[in-house]
């Protein structure tokens, strides 16, 4: 089962210009000083290199090349990968027009206007859409990478975009691109949600999560430092620093320094950057990890998720087992509590105290576990799914594999309740129930064809 819960907007690789240009004369052929030829050839060869020449110097259009870590095969070179996609333009007046129009704070006196990176993500796509329903100002950033399948981001876009929302496809390594977005809005908070999700896909593809969780973030900071006013940020880290700490439940002041996984050493990375950007520039930050979010338009690379397509599909579900047979189990967090979450951590943020980049004051640094405080057996969450999908599940339970999966995670919220007022509310049956219902709606599913094909279903 995988641990992570960080949601689902990696970043993207923006294709880098080589470090030096042939000179012109150096593409003329070899044979030119060897053979003779005509003038006339001659100098309509070097015209043309010239021509080359100066259109491969030549500056590049406000839009850059963005390309998705993770839209080429895993045996693909990161070179390759980078050349996979080209960036949707951007800029320009009706551009323009439309970033402010999103931002723009409606029906809530005093409210805020919020850039929420990774808007087209699982966790991005719910933040945004409840802060748009309150009355706030909000504009989405997205790169819409291939690490899962891009259509069910296009469709949580489409799904904001009737909501007002505005998802600006681009990459948050776009220095230029985020630089534009501060000089249009005036942005009072930024909600840092765009990360390279998934503990297992490290294996795969490492460098995506430094680029991504490490640089991505740095790059957003970078942005948020410079303006003036600065926004006050509010950033996804993830349960899984909690590496392998065995005290539970987790909490805020336990020992993170023993990642279990790359993933998780780029999200303790990001708490540390995050320090750094406080202490110097004054930036107020709001760290807050995630424990294994869950429910409609989730991630298809969750445990809960691809348990539900393969029950459907009659394909065994692979159930993980600690040592000695130990149970595995999960702290799982509806996404309504999540946000609930999101929104507090927002609205208690306080204000950054620098301006241009130079720090004024001292400016609040906190960090928040977002739990459910119910840690569930990776067998129970099986066995729900069984009941709400009439459907058996073929079980096949195999050995944790050393892959970066922890054994179990268990959130103590103390500090979230006294400081965010936060208090999860939803338990694992209705949230798997919901999930359920949306998931046969999404993919037009339906449970009686399953039944009449022959597979068993539980009482």
């Amino acid at each position: 089962m995988d641990v992570d819960d960080a949601p689902s907007t990696p970043g993207k690789w923006k294709m880098e210009k080589p470090h030096h240009r042939h000179h012109p004369r150096l593409l003329l052929p070899r044979w030119h000083h060897s053979y003779p030829v005509s003038k006339l050839v001659f100098w309509s060869f070097f015209a043309l290199a010239l021509f080359l020449a100066l259109f491969l110097l030549s500056p590049r259009s406000s839009a850059p090349t963005r390309i998705p870590d993770s839209f080429a095969s895993s045996s693909t070179s990161s070179g390759v990968r980078r050349a996979a996609l080209q960036m949707a333009p951007w800029g320009g007046p009706a551009w323009e027009k439309r970033v402010r129009s999103s931002a723009r704070v409606r029906r809530n006196p005093g409210g805020a206007s919020v850039l929420v990176t990774g808007a087209a993500g699982f966790v991005g796509m719910h933040v945004a859409a409840a802060l748009k329903r309150r009355g706030d100002g909000v504009l989405g950033l997205d790169n819409f990478n291939g690490y899962y399948d891009p259509s069910l981001k296009r469709a949580r876009q489409a799904l904001l975009d009737r909501a007002g929302v505005f998802v600006v496809e681009g990459d948050i390594n776009d220095g230029a691109l985020l630089r534009k977005l501060f000089d249009v809005v005036p942005f009072t908070h930024v909600v840092h949600l765009a990360a390279q999700a998934g503990v297992r896909h490290a294996l795969v593809d490492p460098a995506s999560y430094v680029h991504s969780n490490v640089a991505g973030l740095v790059s957003v900071l970078e942005a948020a430092k410079a303006a003036d006013p600065q926004p006050a940020i509010v950033w996804a880290s993830s349960s899984s620093v909690y590496g392998l700490n065995s005290r539970v439940p987790f909490s805020e002041v336990d020992r993170t320094d023993r990642p279990a996984s790359l993933y998780a050493a780029t999200k303790k990375a990001g708490e540390e950057i995050a320090h750094v950007y406080n202490h110097i520039y004054g930036l107020s930050i709001t760290g807050l990890r995630f424990f294994t979010v869950y429910g409609p338009w989730g991630r298809p690379d969750m445990a809960y998720f691809f348990f539900t397509r393969d029950i459907l599909r009659g394909k065994p579900v692979s159930i993980f087992e600690g040592p000695d047979h130990a149970t595995v189990a999960r702290d799982f967090t509806y996404i309504d509590d999540i946000v609930k979450g999101c929104l507090a951590a927002l609205d208690h943020a306080g204000k950054s105290t620098g301006s241009g980049g130079k720090k004024r004051g001292p400016a609040p640094l906190r960090i928040y576990n977002l739990g459910n405080t119910s840690p569930v057996p990776v067998t129970k969450l099986v066995s729900i799914l069984e009941r709400l999908l009439k459907v058996k599940a073929v079980k096949k339970f195999v050995k944790m594999p050393r892959n970066g999966d922890v054994q179990f995670t268990h959130a103590n919220i103390t500090f979230a309740q006294k400081e965010l007022g936060y208090r999860p509310t939803t338990g694992l049956h209705t949230g798997l129930k919901k999930f359920v219902r949306w998931y046969l709606e999404y993919y037009s599913i339906s449970l009686s064809k399953n039944d009449s094909k022959g597979r068993s279903t539980s009482s």
